[in-house]
């Protein structure tokens, strides 16, 4: 049990490090620890490992939210928390951003958990139930996704326009020898990453000083915010197809909220709650479905042929623990990159980052020996197609058909 209790706070100081650096998706991470796992095996147990990459995902899930809140730098989990997330550190509201999300990620966590008897009887059945019309559930979600975040004709087709030509563009790239991974890091840091900063610096803006004192009160707006995001997490979970970034519009409806609303504190709560929610379920389904819902549940279902009860238990007592400590990981974190911003040139730091993305993705494609050009192209494509939503004035969110299309061709293909 000792030598468990390290794994957890090997994965959680491993999480913190995936998680704000820019650009640097969790199952990236995973990958590595699973090709080596051959090596890794003759000295760990597989229990040690899945419980390293339980801890490094769930404190990934919630420390990523402070380069995204503070640098624009997304991954799917965070890439409609954007937007809401700018607005607050411009209004020097930065460490009291990062204590919405990281109260928003940690209550989630506890609500699932509590309520995981529940899910465990009903969620199965719902699965079953589902699997012959998952592409039609995909397609009805995605349409009130775009009447939802649209309040003219005008703004609804070119809505439309983006979440087609971007599902368009993700079904293509997709359908390449290159690992997921690698294609999510290139189309993600083009959509919401590269655009978003590179049309901030426009302003020619820098960072306002960030409020020293914060003081956030929970009320009961903010605890249905948090039970929605967990809820929604939890259904994430068991849905093929449903990613933190498509669930965004069951939480924003079912906290009352979105990423245009007034309720900007409502909004980033249920986001983080529903991205460290999902987090959890997609690898406690192994369990109760007996399918992996992410990368890093996929190289545990490797790792342990068999997943009892007691693997169930293990994984959610080291998911409160990571939570936990990842919780005042992220409020240190938080607090130090605000302070450093504090005053910056806002140009200056952005063209780092842009430049530190770009760099990490064509590192990676060494690493994986991926088409140098191919990935540059698909970078500038989705870069420029980032810059649309901007300068229509319309949600970003609606680019997230880049993972929902496909998936929706993928399941209609599977039913017939």
């Amino acid at each position: 049990m000792f030598e468990l209790i390290i794994a957890c706070f090997l994965g959680i100081l491993s999480g913190a490090l995936t998680g704000v650096i820019p650009g640097i998706h969790v199952n990236t991470a995973g990958a590595i620890i699973f090709a080596s796992s051959a090596f890794l095996l003759t000295i760990f147990s597989p229990e040690f490992l899945c419980v390293y990459l339980v801890a490094m995902s769930i404190a990934h899930a919630l420390i990523e939210f402070v380069p995204s809140m503070l640098l624009g730098v997304p991954e799917e989990g965070t890439a409609v928390s954007i937007l809401p997330g700018h607005r607050m550190v411009l209004e020097g509201r930065a460490k009291e951003t990062i204590r919405i999300v990281s109260i928003g990620g940690y209550g989630a966590i506890i609500i699932t958990i509590i309520l995981l008897p529940i899910f465990a009887v009903i969620l199965p059945l719902f699965h079953e139930i589902s699997k012959p019309v998952t592409w039609i559930i995909l397609l009805v979600v995605s349409i009130y996704l775009i009447h939802k975040l649209t309040r003219t004709n005008r703004d609804f087709l070119w809505s439309l326009f983006l979440f087609i030509v971007s599902g368009i563009l993700g079904y293509v790239i997709f359908q390449t020898p290159i690992s997921s991974g690698l294609s999510m890091m290139c189309i993600f840091s083009g959509l919401f990453g590269i655009s978003t900063i590179a049309f901030s610096l426009n302003d020619n803006s820098t960072i306002p000083h960030q409020n020293k004192f914060y003081e956030i009160n929970l009320d009961k707006d903010m605890i249905k915010s948090i039970f929605a995001g967990g809820i929604s997490g939890a259904i994430l979970g068991f849905l093929p197809g449903f990613g933190p970034a498509q669930g965004s519009v069951i939480a924003q409806s079912a906290s009352g909220t979105s990423d245009n609303s007034d309720d900007t504190v409502g909004f980033l709560l249920a986001i983080s709650g529903l991205n460290t929610s999902d987090t959890l379920f997609s690898l406690i389904a192994i369990y109760l479905i007996g399918n992996p819902r992410s990368g890093i549940a996929v190289y545990m279902s490797y790792l342990i042929s068999e997943f009892s009860l007691y693997h169930l238990l293990i994984f959610t007592f080291t998911s409160l623990i990571a939570v936990s400590v990842s919780l005042v990981l992220c409020l240190k974190i938080g607090d130090s990159f605000s302070k450093l911003m504090d005053g910056i040139d806002y140009k200056k730091i952005s063209i780092a980052v842009i430049l530190l993305m770009v760099i990490l993705l064509y590192i990676f494609a060494v690493i994986y020996s991926a088409p140098v050009l191919y990935l540059t192209l698909a970078l500038i494509t989705s870069t420029g197609m980032g810059l649309l939503p901007h300068y229509l004035g319309v949600s970003k969110s609606h680019l997230m058909g880049v993972l929902i299309v496909p998936a929706i061709i993928i399941y209609f293909q599977m039913g017939f």
